[in-house]
């Protein structure tokens, strides 16, 4: 039995113990590939106190910009108070915002944020600006390596440089178009503010209502947005011609990914709603099939469920203010309902809108319920499915690793079934190439036995929030056939789920396409780039494998490229990408375009191995 005693007690300061347990600060370490990655909560992190000054009505500008490694956040308000700039950023529980009278409604309440990102930085200055007076800390890891105060001409205000630490944070990179979507969130949040990102100016004249414009294909709307704003609550909504729900929420200028109390009494208060206006007792699903909804509301001390404050758990706007269950749904019972009153073609578009989706249910109930059956069968025994133990949905530290890789064929799904972590990772293996959905309707998803499977694995045919894998990763052979498989996938997820591609749940898996090695290293190369710096490292006549498919790496190796290194590809909708147009253009029967496109865009590259034929010999 191992000895217990005095001497297996560890007390840890405070950034000790961030370094050991990130996860309870930041969420996910991640690379970067995923918007909710450690390297954009250490960003957000500085850029709540900036918002939170700008909320106060101090400084309407801030400037940002992310080069390389290198993260600066420079503001405009009133400056941290020059004699407690060290123990903001380094005593836990220190704070501006345990007075509620300094900042009412604020995001960041537990004194926490700018410590963790100090500590998870290998660089981290903060200046102060205040009343002609400046004051520099700089810091590594979170020890402090120097402390200047001295006179300033500068605006009052505060700066912050940052560089994660590459020990914590391991090959990891800036996503521009992450950094993008969330500066555009808080200026949508914040009327009045501009920021300048990387020498771009983003600034928002109609909060929610732009921020759908942006996010949507505006051909696609059934009717204009409908753009409410209230006291401490903003929406907006519309139908689109897309399946599934779509909902972008808010609390307090956060953007909760996972939603929450907020976001679930919006969906309600809006079939309530709707059905009191039309006098009709719709189903739910039919009123908000297609539903594109924007929602922020403002809280006093808001109750998330984790430190990243992607889920709003309060009940309650403020100590003595109503639910908010109550306050959402008597806003939009009389708002909506004046709405629909005043604008009686906004209120037709949307009953055709709910009258055409409960067409297509009573349409496809009959396949659905045999579809289901099927599934429910198959699920004793899925041969698809090689599930993991945790999952998304569960409530459990491991659910953000959860993760789904889609194969290509036995052999693939053999090597990463192997090799996986069966806790957090599953496997769902193809059967040859997909079908092409590109323009059906959603009877092929329960009338296709593949698609309907992948469907109930991943569990959401009624939305996203019982999603079962926080990662769902394309794994198919770098080649012209896993190339079209990754195409027919995207179609399937894009035409009838998006809102899982919007969210940032799909990805591409990265596998090595060399191994070069001599007897005393091995180095994995993804490009031949890649290939030609190891063949310098490792000098002359090393050895050189080309992995052709997934299924000729061996599980042992495998094990190393879905671990702690793996390398995936987000899956990005940029604002302006039109799914419509995309999948018609890709996917659709225009192909003299497309082979105009590809005739006209052939490049002619060297041979490679000629060139490294000739490196290796000079």
């Amino acid at each position: 039995m191992t000895t217990y005693n005095e001497d297996s007690i560890r007390s840890l300061d405070w950034k000790e113990h961030i370094r050991l347990r990130p996860g309870m600060y930041i969420g996910k370490l991640g690379d970067g590939s995923a918007y909710d990655d450690g390297i954009y909560v250490l960003l957000k992190e500085v850029v709540d106190n900036s918002i939170d000054e700008f909320v106060m009505g101090a400084g309407r500008t801030i400037d940002i910009s992310v080069n390389d490694n290198k993260v600066t956040v420079r503001d405009y308000g009133r400056g941290i108070p020059i004699g407690s700039v060290v123990d903001v950023v380094s005593k836990i529980n220190t704070g501006g915002k345990y007075d509620s009278k300094a900042f009412q409604k604020s995001v960041g309440l537990n004194g926490v944020g700018t410590k963790a990102v100090n500590a998870l930085s290998d660089q981290f200055t903060v200046q102060s600006y205040r009343q002609n007076r400046t004051r520099i800390a700089t810091f590594s890891k979170g020890e402090l390596l120097t402390d200047e105060e001295k006179d300033t001409t500068q605006r009052n205000g505060t700066s912050v440089t940052f560089y994660p630490d590459e020990s914590i944070f391991r090959n990891y990179k800036y996503r521009l178009e992450f950094v993008e979507n969330m500066i555009w969130n808080y200026v949508f949040l914040n009327s009045g503010l501009t920021v300048n990102f990387n020498g771009q100016k983003f600034l928002s004249e109609n909060g929610l209502k732009d921020l759908l414009e942006r996010n949507i294909d505006t051909d696609s709307m059934r009717y204009p947005i409908i753009h409410l704003k209230g006291e401490d609550i903003e929406l907006a909504i519309t139908h689109g011609q897309q399946y599934g729900e779509e909902y972008y929420s808010f609390v307090n200028g956060q953007h909760t990914t996972q939603g929450g109390t907020h976001q679930a009494s919006f969906r309600e208060a809006i079939a309530k709603t709707i059905r009191e206006f039309y006098k009709k007792d719709f189903e739910a699903a039919d009123i908000r099939a297609s539903i594109i909804g924007a929602i922020a509301i403002k809280v006093q001390e808001p109750v998330f469920e984790s430190q990243t404050k992607t889920k709003l758990g309060s009940q309650a706007i403020g100590p003595d203010g109503p639910t908010v269950r109550t306050f959402i749904n008597d806003f939009i019972k009389k708002a909506l309902d004046d709405y629909l009153h005043k604008n009686t073609d906004t209120a037709d578009a949307l009953l055709k809108r709910i009258l055409q989706s409960e067409r297509e249910r009573k349409d496809i109930a009959g396949i659905k319920k045999l579809a289901n059956e099927r599934a429910k069968k198959a699920s004793v025994h899925n041969r698809k499915l090689r599930d993991c133990k945790v999952h998304f949905s569960d409530k459990n530290e491991r659910n953000q690793e959860t993760t789904l890789f889609i194969t290509e064929g036995d052999s693939a799904s053999g090597s990463i079934t192997k090799s996986r972590d069966v806790q957090t990772q599953g496997v769902f293996s193809l059967k040859g190439k997909p079908l092409n959905s590109y323009g059906m309707s959603k009877k092929i998803v329960y009338e296709n036995e593949e698609f309907n499977l992948l469907q109930h694995a991943l569990n959401i045919e009624d939305g996203l929030d019982g999603l079962r894998y926080n990662n769902i990763v394309i794994a198919t052979d770098a080649d012209v056939d896993g190339m079209h498989i990754r195409l027919l996938l995207l179609t399937f997820f894009l035409q009838f789920f998006p809102d899982l591609v919007k969210s940032g749940h799909v990805f591409i898996l990265q596998t090595p396409l060399f191994r070069v090695r001599n007897k005393k290293e091995t180095i994995y190369c993804y490009s031949d780039e890649e290939r030609i710096r190891a063949i310098d490292k490792l000098g002359a006549k090393p050895e050189i494998t080309r992995f052709k498919g997934l299924g000729e790496i061996s599980p042992s190796e495998f094990g190393l490229f879905i671990g702690k290194d793996m390398r995936l590809d987000p899956v990005i909708l940029s604002k302006d990408m039109k799914i419509a147009q995309l999948l018609e253009y890709y996917m659709g029967k225009n192909t003299p375009i497309r082979q105009k496109h590809i005739v006209d865009n052939l490049r002619v590259e060297l041979d490679l191995e000629e060139v490294l034929k000739n490196k290796v010999g000079a």
